[in-house]
């Protein structure tokens, strides 16, 4: 299980997290909905090692998210998909997936896991020897999820994976992720501001609210609390 426990992080003078505690159980799906500046992305940079916390807590099972570099993070099963499709451009769609399995000794099981991603992601099989900066903006999504996958992480933070994309490759990302979690019994906290998608496919939800949480619960009493309609999915 994550569990998050009055978190505060602090950029200079601005508090960008005051406060923030919620749960994720093993296996499940939580999203992260709010407005620009509401604080997603710096928790989960901060839940990554990207960020440092000013107080409170952050645990993954018995691994402690507030101490520790990131790369030790990524060894203890936590991998971060940040915002902008990050890829290397100038590497191959292979040298990419290759990339996430740098630190597993086992390249048995590497191959194994490739072969999940390739078929969780066809299109990218269709282009392994192509180089990442000619691939499409979806296609490039899919190859920084999988990516991650490839260190066959326990949890997986996304942050803005729908970024940019046309609606029906959002769509086809967004039942890949559900697909993840399902098949891969892999725990996601997916950071969106398509919130709308993001409840749809999710367990539960965190509303984040100028650093503040505003709501969380499961994903259908988000959907039908009718301030949460009104203030996030526009009806």
């Amino acid at each position: 299980m994550l569990k998050v426990h009055n978190l505060v992080v602090d950029h200079g003078a601005i508090r960008a997290l005051n406060g923030v505690s919620f749960t994720v159980e093993t296996g499940k799906l939580s999203a992260v909905i709010g407005a620009n500046g509401a604080g997603k992305s710096t928790l989960l940079r901060t839940l990554s090692g990207l960020n440092k916390a000013t107080e409170g807590s952050a645990m993954w099972e018995d691994h402690n998210l507030l101490h520790g570099k990131p790369e030790s993070h990524v060894r203890q099963g936590v991998s971060h998909v940040s915002e902008g499709k990050s890829v290397v451009a100038e590497l191959t769609v292979e040298e990419n997936l290759e990339l996430g399995a740098l630190w597993r000794r086992n390249k048995k099981e590497s191959l194994e896991t490739k072969k999940e991603v390739v078929e969780l992601f066809p299109r990218l099989g269709e282009r392994l020897e192509q180089r990442a900066d000619t691939l499409s903006g979806g296609e490039r999504q899919m190859l920084a999820i999988g990516r991650a996958l490839m260190a066959r992480p326990q949890l997986l933070l996304l942050d803005e994976p729908s970024l940019g994309l046309a609606p029906l490759v959002i769509e086809q990302i967004f039942q890949t992720i559900r697909g993840i979690v399902d098949s891969m019994k892999v725990t996601v906290v997916l950071v969106e501001q398509n919130a709308m998608g993001a409840l749809k496919i999710a367990d539960t939800g965190v509303v984040l609210n100028l650093g503040h949480i505003a709501a969380t619960g499961s994903a259908a009493d988000l959907i039908a609390d009718p301030a949460v309609r009104a203030a996030y999915l526009g009806y």
